[in-house]
């Protein structure tokens, strides 16, 4: 890299001066993949949790799924779980039964011990993503 920056600029004050500034760049670009990788956990002071309540799914097809359920003091509840190998929070939201959950396009539906999750920006005629999810068996 020195040499490409020397033939560009020049040996003189200019190139020590890019020189600097692309090692400056790298530092930075290092300190931002390790803040990704171990990142703060999320936290909202103003939202605090009253209950947390973890269930594991057997769904059709052998798959799998745990849910982390949240209830907040203010009435809120929330959904974590996995889609696609990516952490996520859903929010509750109405439903005609049952508890529904939504977050990013995914709907993850229960009630009772039952749960199915749909992509809502699939064929409307596609197989939910997990469907027949049952808990404690």
């Amino acid at each position: 890299m020195k040499g490409v920056i020397e033939r560009m600029c020049g040996t003189g004050r200019a190139s020590r001066k890019i020189g600097r500034f692309v090692a400056a760049v790298g530092a930075l670009c290092a300190v931002c993949a390790t803040h990704a990788a171990f990142s703060m956990p999320l936290t909202v002071p103003q939202v605090q949790t009253a209950t947390t309540n973890t269930l594991r799914y057997k769904c059709s097809g052998g798959k799998a799924l745990t849910v982390q359920y949240m209830n907040t003091k203010n009435k809120q509840s929330f959904a974590l779980l996995t889609v696609d190998g990516r952490k996520m929070l859903f929010v509750n939201v109405l439903a005609a039964s049952g508890a529904k959950y939504v977050g990013d396009h995914y709907t993850w539906w229960t009630k009772g011990p039952e749960g199915t999750l749909t992509d809502e920006t699939a064929d409307p005629k596609a197989a939910p993503m997990l469907a027949e999810c049952k808990t404690g068996t």
